[in-house]
């Protein structure tokens, strides 16, 4: 069971709010080869607003994905595509349902 998540919360800049929606799309992939990262949803709230949540069982996985590509990309090009840079909360997870 997860017991380990990030919030990360992300704002495109103006005019890159598709390029935005499409790094979160294509980031997939990235996680889709971290085996310890049990669940991942990349998610809009409003036009321009995005957000990440993802959980963990461990707090090595937790960190491994922390130090991992995703948040590299997010560095590499969080000048071009966000209007402040994103803020990445851990939580701890209190209940979950995952599929088995």
């Amino acid at each position: 069971m997860p017991a380990y998540g990030f919030f990360v919360e992300l704002e495109a800049k103006p005019g890159k709010e598709d390029d935005v929606a499409q790094f979160l799309v294509d980031a997939k992939a990235l996680v889709d080869a971290e085996p310890g990262t049990l669940a991942w949803f990349s998610f809009r709230l409003g036009p321009s607003t995005f957000r990440i949540f993802d959980a963990f069982e461990t707090e090595d996985d937790r960190e491994a994905h922390y130090q991992g590509k995703v948040r590299q990309q997010i560095e590499l090009r969080g000048a071009e595509l966000f209007s402040t840079p994103p803020t990445i909360t851990p939580v701890d997870l209190l209940a979950s349902k995952l599929p088995r």
